[in-house]
């Protein structure tokens, strides 16, 4: 199996090309970011097979990941100002351009079938409009103006999360500026060196995931790392907030045939029931996985087992240790 060294190998072999020897100096400052650098085990990407092209993205993959975890500390802390902010009443808003504004959708997106969230709560914006998450809207990334108005009805007590791989991206910009005016709190995540960001936001997560293999192309190694820390920053918020008993999503939201039979494998796992009887208790708990596991391990009724819940302020764990 290759590990991408095969290709490492022999793209290290080949000569290096006389532009990576000069040092462009643009005016916009452009060819300076480390996500527009050339990868220098790259450079024969056009003579390598298939398997060996897939060996060095995979490896380089695993590379971003590692830049994240280099992060976490920082994740986790966004993770709990996710957290109070949801626990509050807030509203949370991911701001992007192309790639990275995609990526804030496609988060947003999943968590109200995943945590049972109301739409309204965690929301997503990206530079072109919605239009811009299926065909890209060229330029639009480029108007802070558009940026501002996107976080223009966000205020104290709501949460802004901006991506964006380079770090400079105007609509990005616009929008940290625009919630801070409006005393929001602000996140910036970004595939950037940290040096000179912390003033952007309240909390900068710069992953050093250095150069693509596909020059300037951070659909790859930096969207996948992207992508990994808005799971974590997600997923470790909601399950402080309630939404996870044990490793079960016990939020969820049962809209599909599919989402019926998990909520009722949910609830069987976690009550040590059958499926059927498990079913059976979704049916008088309206659905609810959360009212049903407290109604089974409590052995109580739906209206007592709402009661319990509310009083553990939506833990089912600690409904189930305080009232069993």
């Amino acid at each position: 199996m290759l590990d991408g060294s095969s290709l490492e190998r022999r793209l290290n072999s080949s000569p290096t090309p006389a532009i990576l020897t000069r040092v462009s100096r643009q005016a916009n400052g452009w060819s300076q970011l480390p996500t527009e650098a050339r990868h220098r085990r790259s450079l024969a990407l056009d003579s390598a097979d298939s398997l060996e092209v897939v060996a060095l993205l995979l490896a380089e993959d695993r590379r971003g990941i590692d830049a994240a975890l280099a992060q976490q500390e920082t994740i986790a802390r966004v993770a709990d100002l996710l957290a109070t902010t949801f626990a509050s009443g807030g509203c949370t808003l991911f701001a992007g351009a192309g790639t990275s504004g995609r990526l804030g959708v496609l988060e947003a997106a999943e968590c109200p079938p995943t945590f049972g969230t109301d739409p309204r709560r965690i929301t997503a914006t990206i530079a072109g409009g919605p239009e811009a998450v299926f065909t890209a809207v060229e330029g639009a990334e480029d108007v802070a103006a558009a940026g501002r108005e996107a976080a223009s009805a966000l205020g104290a007590g709501d949460l802004l999360i901006a991506i964006s791989a380079s770090s400079v991206t105007p609509f990005a910009h616009g929008a940290l500026r625009q919630a801070a005016a409006n005393g929001c709190r602000t996140v910036l995540l970004t595939c950037a060196s940290s040096d000179g960001l912390e003033q952007l936001a309240d909390e900068v997560i710069a992953l050093d995931t250095g150069a693509e293999v596909l020059t300037g192309s951070t659909r790859l190694k930096a969207g996948s790392a992207t992508k990994a820390v808005l799971n974590a920053i997600t997923t470790a918020a909601m399950v402080r907030c309630g939404k996870v008993f044990e490793n079960l999503m016990v939020d969820l939201r049962p809209g599909s045939a599919k989402l019926r039979d998990r909520a009722a494998r949910i609830v069987a796992t976690a009550a040590e029931l059958s499926q059927a009887r498990a079913s059976e208790l979704l049916a008088t708990a309206g659905g609810e996985v959360k009212t049903a596991i407290v109604m089974a391990r409590c052995a109580v009724t739906a209206a007592v087992a709402r009661q319990h819940l509310e009083a553990a302020d939506g833990h089912v764990r600690r409904a189930i240790e305080r009232y069993s």
